[in-house]
């Protein structure tokens, strides 16, 4: 009885806590039709403060922010928006649009075929979503195993046998992808600066020289930390340091 009365205030509680996002979230995006961007925010803010977080949420502050002209702020939210889902295309056109608003122009170097295949295909979906395909695949490949091992018939033996063998070759294919995009995605860590004009130092030192300069809204690629400094590489291959409070990371 003791494990039932638990089990019921859990399911009471999350129903409670799901009930309350629904109506911020609700609130939150008529504050937002209404022009209240400010105001919006701070709802947003609340659900994200519960750590229930989503590709829409991150979407729809983005918005707010980019209604207020915030550059910074509304293309880190879009890139989470994307870091959730990378299929949010209006998270992704709304994006294009806020890059406009920075002052950096920074050409990517050029892709392999193999990266620009990674970028185009693979990374549509998420190290989670491909790990879903692969339990997918793999639960299709023993059925079809089984189908094999306990068919009479020649034909349906060779059949299944055939089929089999093509769905553990996808597996290993798909483990492997899964595999690779848990590794890119845990060993890239990117940031959005947010300082509105910065100078890129050669060390992690204030007065060592300067190499380059960033504007607020552009993303960076963190290589490593020392002390409150961040080495950070840009998508053109420039390599420098800057103080941990000029940028937050996504």
């Amino acid at each position: 009885m003791k494990k039932l009365a638990i089990l019921l205030f859990l399911l009471v509680s999350f129903s409670t806590l799901a009930q309350n996002t629904n109506d911020l979230f609700s609130n939150a995006n008529s504050l937002y039709k209404e022009g209240n961007y400010d105001e919006a925010i701070k709802l947003y803010k609340q659900i994200e403060s519960q750590n229930i977080a989503s590709s829409e949420l991150y979407y729809n502050l983005g918005n707010c922010y980019y209604k207020l002209n915030k550059v910074a702020p509304t293309i880190y939210n879009y890139e989470k928006a994307l870091q959730l889902n990378p299929l949010n295309e209006d998270a992704k056109n709304n994006l294009i649009l806020a890059k406009r608003l920075t002052l950096d122009r920074i050409e990517a170097l050029p892709k392999s075929v193999f990266q620009k295949f990674n970028k185009n295909y693979l990374q549509k979906l998420t190290y989670n979503a491909w790990a879903i395909v692969t339990v997918v695949i793999s639960f299709i490949a023993s059925i079809l195993f089984l189908l094999f091992y306990f068919a009479y018939s020649p034909n349906k033996k060779r059949l299944y046998f055939s089929t089999s063998i093509i769905s553990f070759l996808l597996l290993i294919i798909s483990i492997t992808i899964t595999y690779s995009q848990y590794s890119q995605s845990k060993n890239t860590v990117e940031a959005i600066i947010f300082t509105e004009e910065i100078s890129i130092k050669n060390e992690p030192i204030s007065n060592s020289d300067d190499v380059f300069s960033l504007h607020e809204g552009t993303k960076v690629f963190i290589l490593d930390s020392v002390d409150n400094w961040k080495k950070i590489k840009l998508a053109d291959g420039k390599i420098g340091w800057t103080q941990s409070k000029n940028l937050k990371e996504l």
